[in-house]
């Protein structure tokens, strides 16, 4: 039969009192100790890791990308005029010089057009020296009238000194004293006049021949427009290089600004480089 033992229960409250007593005191121990630690680092595989002394210096970050290497100097030839294409002389993939001839071009008004320039300038250049020689001529008669105003008053003058003289030993009448006088004066007046005729004269003659000249400027730089236009009728490559496109057609009529070849220059190239878009924010300057 059962014999009931007290001692057993009072051993298992005082048990369980103990252990009560102990987590209440280890409890918060652990988590004040848990909420003072710092967030782990993450964790990676060791095979996908180098392992290295950490060193101060440069970083180098490498993207890999595709790409091609193209010239970095390229030249379009675009059409000067309108014009029709008469000959293809070289083709795409030929070695060309600065002056290689590379297209033929034809336009009639091009033609009229320098002819009619070029009489035009020299029309003015024929007007500016006929200009020049009559305005010349102007200014040495305009001189010469006042040379001959400048003689009269100084005769004039001497003859009035003469008369002062001749009137202070009483050898003349006063009034021709004054008569001689007032003639001195007006020839000085005269004379005064003539020299400010003369530079303003000279001044507008000045003026004459620049407008001239300017026209004449105008003219040149029209006719020197013509011909550049008429000498880009032959296309020229412009650098050395080999030609790589000649977009136009024997017979097709090109408006101004049309590109008509393109010429690269193979000895200088650059590398184009793709870069995915998850690298490219890694690329920058420095």
């Amino acid at each position: 039969m059962d014999i009931p033992r007290p001692e057993l229960a009072r051993k298992k409250r005082i048990r369980r009192g103990m252990y009560a007593a102990g987590a209440l005191i280890v409890i918060p121990a652990v988590t004040l100790a848990i909420a003072r630690l710092k967030p782990a680092a993450p964790s990676v595989e060791r095979a996908t890791v180098w392992t290295d002394t950490v060193k101060r210096g440069e970083m180098l970050r490498q993207v890999r990308g595709l790409g091609t290497l193209v010239p970095e100097d390229i030249r379009w030839i675009p059409a000067a005029t309108q014009a029709r294409v008469d000959r293809i002389v070289v083709r795409p993939g030929a070695v060309v010089q600065p002056n290689t001839v590379i297209l033929e071009l034809s336009n009639p008004e091009s033609d009229r057009d320098i002819l009619d320039a070029e009489w035009q300038l020299k029309a003015a250049e024929a007007e500016l020296a006929n200009l020049r020689v009559k305005l010349e001529s102007d200014y040495l008669t305009q001189r010469s009238a006042m040379a001959a105003i400048d003689a009269d008053y100084r005769q004039a003058k001497l003859q009035a000194e003469v008369d002062q003289k001749l009137t202070a030993q009483g050898l003349t009448s006063e009034l021709n004293y004054e008569r001689s006088k007032v003639r001195a004066e007006v020839l000085a007046t005269r004379l005064e006049i003539e020299h400010k005729r003369l530079d303003i004269a000279s001044d507008a003659a000045k003026a004459q021949l620049a407008v001239q000249q300017a026209k004449v400027e105008q003219l040149r730089a029209l006719y020197h427009l013509r011909r550049s236009q008429y000498d880009a009728l032959h296309v020229r490559a412009g650098i050395a290089g080999v030609l790589q496109q000649v977009p136009v057609d024997v017979g097709q009529q090109v408006a101004p600004g049309t590109n008509l070849a393109r010429v690269a220059d193979p000895k200088r190239l650059k590398a184009t480089i793709k870069i995915p878009d998850v690298q490219a924010k890694d690329v920058q300057i420095g």
